[in-house]
């Protein structure tokens, strides 16, 4: 059974005028009919009574009649389903981003996505940026906004979205919080909070190659990989966190502040990264939709985009 016999058929009985049912469909009254023929045929029945002045359906042409345009109607849908999975205009895409993604970069980029193609769905998931490369190396996700470019052997490609400063983060009673810049030099000379490599390498190995170059490495008195608890200790203890940005001039939880560190000054990209191989036609749909955001935001910057506490 052909979906342009059912055509036929349907339009026959619309029209009950093979004349108008044949221009309807744009063939010839000997097309229209054959066709007809070949669906009787293959289903063993006769549809249409025809006589030299009347035509009707037969009592299994009506019967055939709602049948026919659910299966009609079932294919084209089919049909477009497909066809938008395949041009990416339908599906789901695993997303991962860190903290600052999430601030900048995720609202804007979603938004759009959505607007423009409602029928992607998406699962969100708030990562730190080592996990993610994982999840994306594991197939665990489609995209990551992360810090730092590719590093899997290939397997993954990235690009950059935004660049970010690092700073030094202090609570309000600490010496530094008044300061216009601090050193890289002088985060030897107090404690310091950082978290382990693995959390976030790009923005750790930021950190230690601008020691590195200053000749004076931070004194780390603990490590601590979760944000929240890095920001209470460096509250209540007057330690020094590390902390991205891109303006100053910003509300912080718990009174917290961002000192810019110099000479030299440490800086890590943030970046959306994918896999090579991925069979996910969405994923280039919301590339797309995050240059629009990168565009809008290096436009835009202006002392009211946030810094978050620790590397994400």
């Amino acid at each position: 059974m052909e979906t342009r016999h059912i055509e036929a058929f349907l339009a026959i009985a619309d029209e009950l005028h093979f004349g108008r049912a044949a221009a309807r469909l744009h063939l010839t009254q000997p097309s229209l009919s054959q066709q007809l023929k070949r669906l009787e045929r293959h289903l063993g029945v006769e549809l249409v009574s025809r006589t030299s002045r009347v035509v009707q359906l037969t009592p299994a042409g009506e019967a055939f009649r709602a049948d026919a345009r659910r299966i009609l109607g079932e294919v084209h849908s089919a049909t477009n389903t497909v066809r938008d999975i395949a041009a990416g205009r339908m599906g789901k895409i695993n997303i991962g981003f860190n903290g600052r993604a999430g601030q900048l970069i995720m609202p804007r980029s979603l938004a759009q996505l959505h607007a423009n193609y409602p029928n992607i769905t998406t699962k969100l998931t708030s990562g730190r940026s080592g996990p993610q490369l994982t999840a994306l190396t594991r197939g665990e996700l489609d995209v990551g906004l992360l810090y730092g470019g590719a590093s899997n052997g290939g397997s993954v490609l990235s690009r950059c979205l935004l660049q970010m400063r690092i700073g030094a983060l202090v609570g309000q009673g600490h010496r530094w919080a008044d300061r216009s810049s601090i050193s890289i030099r002088e985060l030897a000379e107090t404690p310091c909070v950082l978290f382990n490599r693995e959390v976030s390498p790009a923005m750790y190995d930021a950190i230690m190659t601008a020691g590195e170059r200053a000749g004076a490495f931070p004194k780390v008195a603990e490590y601590m990989n979760d944000s929240v608890a890095t920001g209470i200790t460096v509250a209540a203890r007057r330690y020094v966190g590390f902390a991205s940005f891109v303006s100053m001039d910003e509300p912080r939880p718990m009174g917290l502040k961002v000192v810019p560190l110099v000479d030299p000054e440490p800086v890590v990209e943030l970046q959306v990264a994918w896999r090579v191989d991925s069979p996910n036609e969405v994923v280039q749909v919301f590339l797309d939709s995050l240059d629009s955001t990168k565009n809008f935001l290096q436009s835009t910057i202006s002392g009211k985009v946030y810094g978050e506490p620790l590397a994400s």
